[in-house]
């Protein structure tokens, strides 16, 4: 009854405001919200998966997402890559995956041939001349650049941490923070940069905006494509992922090693493996988001900001929710909308106090979040 009450007065609260706007235009905030909150459903995910995997909470998940979308703009941006720069990367790579487990995988000819046909094949698409194969040399080498990243931070700060104090796990999840944001500052400057991944949209037939004739609820409504886009390429990312977590040997390791590492490890699992996998993703999963955000607007130092406005979207949807990271992420993008229109968008209500004010009323009546598991310790 408490509850009831509290939601009547917000609503009274909240209609003068409601009353004030067009219909028009509180549609067209609910449907940018959602459009927005796409992005942050991803980067939420990513957050989730560190958790559930090593339950560590990662604050340079924003910095990792800053970083893959510059490494992805440096292809992108150039019309030749150094075929031993590139080589130099993908054998990087391999040779942190080869040795993730103990160098066993090094004493092994197959995994050798394997890595070894890898490297040539990654070199040569992330090498291709050309504006024409400009997609596909970024592409390749955003993931890669992206997984280098994961592995790294697994392998030589996270997996040392072992055993110690989960909140030194925390604490360097910030030290990296900073770590990453140095080396992005010193390699590409801090001047915002354009990533024209949706300019050719006008050439190809579809506009730039899709125009709604809705006289009958107070004008027109104007939808951005590029969000639209968004939109849906991070819709498949999702699906992407929760299809190879649900229906693939590595994703049923992760599920399994997310739920007691010492039980996975005894039934014979490669527990540091699949933790190694878990960053990777998550790495994977930050620069996708990235690359989608900036295409959207533009590079900038400031876009490491945009996890913060999705780590309530994590606590929201529950900690060891992947569902819940997709709703939470769109509930948040749907609040900062609404609020951006209700009470201006030149103030900081809508991203700054309302996603935070919506999380502490549902964390007050769900602790756990929305879709969060609640664990019962028996002694």
């Amino acid at each position: 009854m408490l509850y009831l009450a509290a939601f009547v007065l917000v609503l009274l609260w909240l209609y003068p405001f409601i009353a004030d706007k067009k219909p028009v235009r509180l549609i067209e905030s609910v449907i940018r919200g959602l459009l927005v909150g796409s992005v942050y459903s991803l980067i939420a995910l990513g957050v989730v998966i560190i958790n559930k995997a090593s339950g560590v909470f990662n604050f340079a998940h924003g910095t990792m997402m800053l970083f893959g979308a510059f490494v992805f703009y440096s292809f992108f941006s150039v019309s030749e890559v150094s075929p031993l720069a590139a080589g130099a990367l993908v054998t990087l790579t391999a040779l942190i995956t080869l040795t993730m487990n103990r160098f066993s995988a090094l004493r092994d000819p197959r995994s050798l041939a394997i890595a070894a046909g890898a490297i040539v094949v990654l070199t040569i698409l992330m090498t291709l001349p050309g504006r024409e194969y400009q997609f596909v040399r970024s592409v390749v080498g955003g993931v890669v650049g992206a997984v280098l990243v994961g592995l790294c931070v697994e392998r030589f700060a996270i997996r040392p941490l072992i055993g110690q104090p989960l909140f030194a796990s925390v604490l360097m999840t910030l030290a990296l923070d900073q770590i990453l944001v140095g080396i992005t500052q010193m390699t590409w400057g801090s001047v915002e940069l354009p990533l024209a991944i949706f300019n050719n949209l006008e050439q190809m037939g579809i506009p730039a905006n899709i125009r709604f004739e809705l006289e009958a609820l107070g004008g027109n409504m104007n939808v951005r494509t590029p969000l639209l886009f968004v939109f849906m390429l991070s819709l498949l990312a999702f699906g992407a992922f929760v299809a190879f977590f649900r229906y693939t040997n590595v994703g049923l390791a992760m599920r399994a090693t997310a739920e007691n590492q010492q039980l996975a490890q005894s039934v014979g699992l490669r527990v540091r493996y699949i933790l190694a996998v878990a960053w990777g993703i998550a790495a994977l999963l930050a620069m996708v988001g990235g690359v989608l955000q900036g295409g959207a607007t533009s590079l900038n130092l400031n876009m490491r900001f945009l996890a913060l406005r999705a780590f309530p979207a994590v606590l929201l949807g529950g900690l060891e929710s992947v569902g819940g990271a997709l709703v939470g992420g769109l509930i948040i993008g749907l609040v900062q909308e609404l609020s951006s229109t209700l009470f201006g968008t030149g103030t900081q209500i809508g991203t700054e106090f309302m996603p935070y004010l919506v999380l502490m009323i549902v964390l007050v009546v769900r602790p756990d979040g929305l879709f969060g598991e609640k664990r019962i310790e028996r002694i």
